[in-house]
């Protein structure tokens, strides 16, 4: 089991985003994702930072976490920028760099500022051709390339990916699986769908798979009712897991055992430095060595 920090950079300065990335780094997290979006969903009226910048600034501040984004809006960018974004953050964070990646989850985001299309179908298909034409340029072909959503004409990209950026997708649709299954490293599960995992895994080939969950840690001394008020005045919809080191530790193994290899946590207060050093005392470094209580 490993733990990536998710960090939606929203209602933080890039200072304070730096301090919790490194604080991440020194805790034990093996990344740190952002999100993607035109609004902050839920949240319209917050300040939010563009992902790609973002994750950019991130790499630059730290020496050992992964960095990244959970996940790109394909409709936001073309794939040939996509393409040089990716292999551009790659160099400079010395092959840190993963591509989280999905077809958009918000209809009304894209509506709104007339980005692609807002019809499912499309969104997915478009996706595919993305990540086709990334694969090839990725590869150092020179490519010629005639789809319903791009086109290329001899078209090549140096330099290349140091190594082999990683990709995650997340959905559980057969169309989405297919994507999972023909292009992903990382297939991320809705925590809502986790009974689905067991049924569905045949379908994702190679994928590991990974989850998205909001967590509220009970820390040494903590008042629990009013650490539990918090998440659900901020959180309730999403169900947060809640409890103490210990109590997380059995969480997290019992989700492990399940075949689940990697946790997004996104910290409901929003992850100071301190919550990340206990949790990657009370959790990360016990889950790691084995123990369980």
């Amino acid at each position: 089991m490993e733990f990536h920090l998710f960090l939606p950079q929203m209602r933080l300065s890039f200072d304070q985003l730096v301090t919790r990335a490194r604080a991440a780094d020194a805790a034990g997290f093996g990344g740190i994702m952002g999100m993607d979006h035109l609004a902050p969903p839920l949240a319209d009226g917050q300040p939010m930072f563009e992902a790609i910048v973002t994750t950019t600034w991130l790499a630059a501040h730290t020496e050992r976490i992964r960095v990244g984004s959970l996940v790109l809006c394909d409709s936001f960018r073309l794939p040939a920028v996509l393409a040089r974004q990716a292999v551009s953050i790659d160099h400079a964070s010395g092959g840190r760099y993963e591509l989280g990646i999905g077809w958009g989850s918000v209809r009304e985001e894209l509506v709104t500022f007339g980005v692609g299309s807002a019809e499912p179908r499309q969104r997915v298909e478009r996706l595919r051709e993305t990540l086709e034409v990334l694969r090839a340029l990725w590869a150092g072909e020179t490519v010629d390339y005639d789809g319903r959503y791009h086109q290329l004409r001899r078209a090549r990209q140096q330099p290349l990916p140091l190594g082999r950026i990683p990709i995650v997708i997340g959905g559980t649709g057969p169309r989405t699986l297919a994507l999972v299954r023909d292009f992903a490293d990382w297939w991320n599960v809705h925590v809502g769908h986790l009974g689905k995992v067991d049924e569905l895994r045949s379908r994702v080939g190679d994928a590991r798979v990974s989850i998205q969950q909001m967590v509220a840690l009970v820390g040494r001394g903590g008042d629990r009712e009013a650490v539990t008020a918090l998440a659900t005045r901020r959180f309730g919809y999403a169900r947060p897991v809640i409890g103490t080191g210990a109590e997380l530790v059995e969480h997290y193994g019992r989700l492990a055992e399940r075949g689940i290899e990697r946790v997004y946590t996104w910290f409901c207060d929003f992850a100071p430095p301190e919550t990340l050093a206990e949790f990657g005392e009370e959790v990360i470094a016990p889950l790691a060595s084995g123990a369980r209580t």
